[in-house]
Order: structure tokens, then C-alpha cells, then sequence
């Protein structure tokens, strides 16, 4: 039946399973949902599995030896397409890194479909100074002008893709069924101690722009809420040194990745506050999931948070802010901030 279906490439993302961020959760889920639609091919970053599998759930896994991210992303993403091309109906593109060999790909492949998913504002980013800054924007523009679908994942983004370069886009956010509302464990009780009180909590990549040291600072202000925070700490020189800094803060618990979807929706669900740091971007998926949830939420005060929660999380710009706000949560406050991200969160 495969060979009779449409050949769908996924690009951009770290690969699966899914083990990195929004996008190879999208991927898991597309290569979920799409199976019988669609003889789906994932690219892969070899550098980012040791063990390495031909399929997952039916998708036909590609290795590229390659970092997905960082500088190495362009060539990552550029060496997916040229080689999907020769094969694919259809290219889905999570990012703009690569789009430079876009005008050549539609000079001569021009009945393939590319659908491209611009994510954030990447040029925007602090880790992206000077040239890189300008490169990507650059990207941006010709992924915007090459692809036949451009998708954006929040209203924000949408605005921007319309006002800068005068097209239209396909709106859509991420969904977050996948997660469930579970007890804790005694298992897991007994494995963090810090669970059987109320606590904050976060789960994000340990990057600037999610302001992770924001929050760190924050937290440690005050000791009303201790602090579970799961990242990548020692993936980046910044996540080191953060984990360094706050090693001896007993009310902050800094802990390293989790994959377990079941472990983490116990941590998470039962949290007192979902802490969400992301200033980048659009639609942020661990924010729609704390959403889905229920949870109450304290968001960092930009247009992408405000949007993707209508307004009813609260916001923080400064860890003065954020203290504050932490140390003065009420129990009916956080209640009525659940109730009207549950009912966006279903809409």
C-alpha cells in the first residue's frame, strides 16, 4: 500500500523519537495521524541518536551527519531537501535555515509541493547576532516567497507574514491532547521529594530567550514556592552555568530531560504554577500543554504569550516581577487564571 501513497518528507526537525522540542513532537504526531494518508520519511540528525532505527511508527527514518540546530542547521536542512527532492511529492519544512535553495528546488522540481512552517521569528533571537540575524531574515523572506504553503502557528506570526511580505497564511496552533492529567505516584514521590508540597513548575530547552535565568533568580528570591525546572542544562555553556549557580538553592530542583510522556504529565500536572519563560517564537507547545492541563500560568510579558493565552495567564518582565507575583499567589487567583486558560485551551 506504501508505494501507493504520496511520499511526504518532514525536514527541519532533530529527528525521532521525539526527544528535543515542538516540532518533533508535531513530527510524532503527523507521522501518528497521517500514516495511512501518506509514506512518510523523517530526517534525522545522526549526532542526536546513538541508537539508530530504520522506522518509528511506520515513518522511514534518514540519517544526515549533522547537527539540526545552531550553525550547522543551514546545511542540515539544505542536504534533507536536495535529497528529498528525489523522491517526495510533498516537502514539510519545520523552519526557514535552509530556504536559500528554495527558488532552485522550484526552478526545477516545480510539481513539488512545499509546505513550510516559518515557526518563530528566528532572527530575532539574541544567539543570532549580526550576519546570522540578517541571513535568517533573509530565509524567511524567500521561505515565505517559494513556498506554496506557508503556515503559521500563531496570530501573531500570521500578522507579521502578512504585513512584511503581503501573503496570506494557514493559522495553526499546536493542540496538546496528548497530554494527561495524572495523580502522583508513590513511585515518583519517593524518587522527588519536593512533590508531596506545592511547587512551580517548567520544562523548556535551557536557552537565553526562554529566560531561564529570569525565572532562576525569581525562584530564588523567595522560598514560598520551590521550583521544579526539567531542561537540557548541559547542552549550552549558558545551561552550565546556571546549574552551577543555583546547585545550592534547596528550593530550586533542576533537573535533566525527560522523555517519559506518562512521568511527565505527573510532575507537570501537578504543579501549583506553570512558569513559562519563552520570549522567542510563536506558539509555544509547553505552554499550550500547561493550558490544556488546566494549569495557571505565569507568562513572560510578550505579544506571542498574550495571544496564545488570550490574555489570561499573568505576565512578568523582570525575576522582581516573577518574585513577587510568587510570593503573593492566592489559591482562588491561581483558580480563576486555570479556569479561563481550560476553556481557551478547548476551544
Amino acid at each position: 500500500m506504501a508505494d501507493t501513497l504520496k511520499q511526504l518528507a518532514i525536514i527541519g526537525t532533530v529527528g525521532l523519537p521525539a526527544q528535543y522540542g515542538g516540532f518533533e513532537t508535531l513530527t510524532e504526531n503527523l507521522v501518528e495521524h497521517l500514516a495511512d494518508d501518506y509514506a512518510i520519511s523523517v530526517y534525522c540528525s545522526a549526532k542526536a541518536y546513538a541508537v539508530k532505527q530504520d522506522e518509528y511508527n511506520g515513518a522511514k527514518l534518514i540519517y544526515v551527519p549533522l547537527d539540526a540546530n545552531g550553525v550547522q542547521s543551514i546545511p542540515y536542512d539544505i542536504l534533507s531537501m536536495l535529497h528529498a527532492i528525489r523522491y517526495a511529492d510533498v516537502l514539510l519544512i519545520l523552519g526557514v535555515s535552509g530556504a536559500v535553495v528554495l527558488p532552485f528546488i522550484k526552478l526545477f522540481c516545480r510539481h513539488k509541493k512545499i509546505i513550510i512552517n516559518i515557526d518563530g521569528l528566528e532572527w530575532k533571537r539574541d544567539k543570532w547576532q549580526g550576519f546570522a540575524g540578517k541571513f535568517l531574515r533573509l530565509c524567511e523572506k524567500i521561505a515565505v516567497k517559494y513556498a506554496d504553503v506557508v503556515v503559521a502557528d500563531n496570530k501573531v506570526i500570521q500578522q507579521h507574514v502578512k504585513e512584511a511580505y503581503g501573503r496570506p497564511s494557514e493559522l495553526i496552533a499546536y493542540g496538546a491532547d496528548h497530554v494527561t492529567a495524572l495523580p502522583l505516584t508513590k513511585k515518583l514521590l519517593d524518587e522527588y521529594d519536593v512533590l508531596h508540597g506545592d511547587y512551580a513548575f517548567s520544562v523548556c530547552r535551557i536557552e537565553p530567550e526562554n529566560n531561564i535565568h529570569v525565572i532562576l533568580e525569581a525562584v530564588a528570591m523567595q522560598s514560598a514556592l520551590p521550583l521544579v525546572l526539567i531542561g537540557n542544562w548541559n547542552a549550552s555553556a549558558y545551561g552550565c552555568a546556571l546549574k552551577q549557580e543555583y546547585a545550592d538553592v534547596a528550593h530550586i530542583h533542576l533537573l535533566d530531560p525527560i522523555y517519559d510522556q506518562e512521568k511527565l504529565d505527573e510532575i507537570r500536572s501537578n504543579c501549583k504554577i506553570y512558569l513559562h519563560g519563552h520570549s522567542a517564537g510563536g506558539t509555544n507547545p509547553s505552554l499550550v500543554e500547561a493550558m490544556y492541563l488546566g494549569l495557571p500560568v505565569f507568562a513572560f510579558d510578550v505579544d506571542y504569550n498574550r495571544e496564545t493565552t488570550a490574555n489570561s495567564a499573568r505576565y512578568f518582565s523582570t525575576a522582581s516581577e516573577l518574585s513577587s507575583m510568587l510570593a503573593s499567589i492566592s489559591g482562588l487567583e491561581a483558580e480563576s487564571t486555570a479556569a479561563a486558560l481550560r476553556v481557551y485551551a478547548q476551544e
